[in-house]
């Protein structure tokens, strides 16, 4: 595990205390928060527990004409078979997440996902549940092997931006990825 981007930054930065606070799967692009100083963690940590955190995903995934946009998708999600797959199950809400249409033409669309809650693969189990799994999915609708270091097809899910209040400054932050999906 030398090769994480937070062993990459511990190293680069010199700063053992590095954590991220929040997490984004492997495959995904884009953007991910450090806390840099224990003292001031649990503060920021409690902007994504108390949701008080805007995160704006992009996806590119086949086109859902069918549907009313914007959407709200909000299902109960759980552990699957095997472990590192998640699915949706009957039952209270414990997923949600809010589902725009960026671009529209053609048979892929560019789909801007608001995550409010933040469980495992939520953006990529509740796009594929609507009939419109994310480009180059390894893992929904259903499981293909690929190479470990075979990035020919990457996941076009992208953590585009994170908009907070500073809870320690009151000022209002936001963060951008410097990636793109591709047109």
């Amino acid at each position: 595990m030398h090769e994480t981007l937070l062993t990459r930054l511990t190293r680069r930065l010199d700063n053992p205390n590095l954590v991220p606070l929040h997490r984004i799967d492997r495959g995904t692009a884009g953007l991910v928060l450090f806390s840099a100083s224990a003292e001031t963690r649990a503060s920021y940590q409690a902007l994504f527990r108390e949701r008080q955190i805007l995160k704006r995903y992009e996806a590119i995934a086949p086109a859902l004409p069918a549907l009313q946009f914007p959407l709200r998708r909000a299902t109960r999600i759980v552990r699957g078979e095997p472990f590192v797959l998640s699915r949706e199950v009957d039952g209270p809400a414990n997923t949600e997440t809010r589902i725009e249409i960026d671009r529209c033409d053609g048979a892929l669309w560019r789909y801007a996902l608001y995550p409010v809650t933040g469980k495992k693969h939520q953006l990529r189990v509740h796009m594929a549940a609507l009939g419109a799994p994310i480009l180059n999915d390894d893992f929904y609708p259903a499981m293909t092997e690929r190479a470990a270091d075979d990035f020919s097809r990457p996941l076009q899910l992208l953590a585009q931006s994170l908009a907070f209040r500073d809870p320690l400054s009151g000022a209002q932050r936001r963060f951008d990825s410097g990636f793109a999906l591709p047109d």
